[in-house]
Formats: structure tokens, C-alpha cells, sequence
């Protein structure tokens, strides 16, 4: 039996890559909102631990394991969800890969994996749950993408491909499902700081920002917060009836640029 019966303003939701970063935002800020909250992810004790952090504060959340590159994984993950949080109403697919490799010199199965997790693994999740939602003729499915599908960045090949294509899946199925009931929207961020990246070493990230700023891709410093992101993905999935998000596209601000000496000092001669 599941454990919640739908409510309109209570509905379950899934969170892919919920262990860290944007993930891990959004599932606290559905369940902030009252939403019960299914975490998956590979590294499971942190889920585990963000599970319990949230249903502390109030929520429901539960972890689950989810290996994106595994079908069986992805499969299992959709019942033990929807057998715990009952019906989903809501599908952030979020999880992502990014590894500093260049379209000549990747590795082909380091390639394959960042398009299974990133793209792969996200179509593997809808065909899990989605089919669901069609019957009930109601419910969100967000994809967190980002702006390198319209920019591309050096050293960022795989990344760049697979979300270029999971924004072209993502509309694919937006027009799929016109006058279903459910809503596909897409969450397009810029500039972050999240937990990507953390891995690379200085010489790979020294020679990775110089060659974004050879190519002007580094407008400004700012970048934005997970929360920011988890803000922007509520926002989608709240959206009224009758109306659907579909592309929200987040850039961080630039940092406030103090005016010039001169114009400060004439502002302060002004009568």
C-alpha cells in the first residue's frame, strides 16, 4: 500500500542526482513545500543521511539506490518509489557527469559513460515512470540541463553532447505529451558551483578556465547556488494549471560593479 494518498498540493516526487548539489536543493525544497521526496542516487549514504535531515525538518523523503548507467537499477528504483511514496507526480531528472575530455582525445567508454548517466539514463527513468503519469493524465517532469547545450565549452565534449541532446529529447517529449495532462519542462542553468568539477586537479583546471577565456565564455565571476537552481525547479513544477514552463533558463547576476571615481564624484557634487 503506499504510504501517501495524491493530494493536489502533495504530490511524490522523484529527484535524480539527489545526493550533492542541485539534487539535493531540489529534494529539500519539495519537501519544504510539502512534497513526499524519493532521493537516488550512487552514493547512497549521503541520500540517506539528506533523507533523514529532511524528515527531521518535518518532510518525507526516502533514498534509494540509482545507477543510471544499469536499466535494472533505473527499474527498480521507479517501483521501490512509487511502492513507498505512492503514485509519482513529479520527475526531476537532474543526475549529471561532467569530465574535462576533449572531443579527439576521450577515451570512447569514458565518452559513453557521461551520455548514459547524462542523456541514456534520463530516457531510461522516463520510460520507467512516465508511462504512469499518461494514464492519470497528470504530472511535472523537469529535466536539469544547461547552457553549454547552447554554448558549447571546451574540454567539456561529452557533457556538451549529452545535453544538447537531452534538451532535444526534452522538447521531443513536450510535444509528445501536448493535451496529456503531463508537463515537461527544462531547467537551463548557467554558471554554477556545485560539487562538478570538484575532482579535477589544478593542472586540468588551469588549463580548462584559460581556454574558456580564450574563447570569452567567462563573461563575469558570479555563479550560482544550488538553492538558487532547487528554487527555479519548484517553480516549474508549481507552475498554475493550464500553463507550462518550458524553458527556464538561470544566470547568476554579476557581482556589483562599483562606479568610476569621477562619475562618483560629480553624483556627489550635484546640487
Amino acid at each position: 500500500m503506499p504510504r501517501f494518498e495524491p493530494h493536489p498540493q502533495r504530490r511524490a516526487a522523484i529527484v535524480t542526482g539527489a545526493s550533492a548539489g542541485i539534487g539535493a536543493a531540489t529534494a529539500q525544497a519539495l519537501a519544504a513545500a510539502g512534497h513526499p521526496v524519493a532521493l537516488g542516487a550512487r552514493r547512497l549514504e549521503r541520500c540517506e543521511q539528506l533523507a533523514a535531515s529532511i524528515r527531521e525538518a518535518g518532510g518525507d523523503a526516502v533514498a534509494l539506490p540509482l545507477d543510471l548507467t544499469d536499466g535494472a537499477s533505473v527499474e527498480a528504483f521507479g517501483r521501490a518509489a512509487e511502492e513507498q511514496l505512492g503514485p509519482i507526480e513529479v520527475l526531476v531528472s537532474n543526475a549529471g557527469d561532467v569530465q574535462p575530455i576533449t572531443t579527439v582525445g576521450a577515451a570512447p567508454e569514458e565518452f559513453t559513460r557521461q551520455l548514459q548517466v547524462n542523456l541514456l539514463g534520463a530516457q531510461a527513468l522516463v520510460h520507467a515512470v512516465v508511462p504512469a503519469m499518461l494514464e492519470r493524465r497528470r504530472g511535472d517532469v523537469v529535466f536539469v540541463t544547461s547552457e553549454v547545450a547552447l554554448h558549447p565549452r571546451t574540454h567539456m565534449a561529452a557533457y556538451v553532447a549529452s545535453k544538447a541532446g537531452l534538451e532535444g529529447f526534452a522538447m521531443a517529449m513536450a510535444m509528445e505529451c501536448e493535451g496529456t495532462g503531463v508537463r515537461v519542462g527544462i531547467v537551463r542553468p548557467g554558471p554554477s558551483s556545485t560539487e562538478q568539477g570538484a575532482t579535477w586537479d589544478e593542472a586540468t583546471i588551469n588549463e580548462v578556465v584559460a581556454s574558456w577565456d580564450h574563447w570569452g565564455l567567462t563573461r563575469h565571476h558570479g555563479s550560482l547556488r544550488p538553492t538558487e537552481l532547487a528554487q527555479a525547479v519548484l517553480a516549474v513544477v508549481s507552475a498554475p494549471k493550464g500553463t507550462r514552463y518550458a524553458v527556464l533558463e538561470v544566470q547568476p547576476e554579476a557581482p556589483v560593479i562599483a562606479p568610476p571615481a569621477a562619475a562618483t564624484d560629480q553624483q556627489e557634487g550635484a546640487p
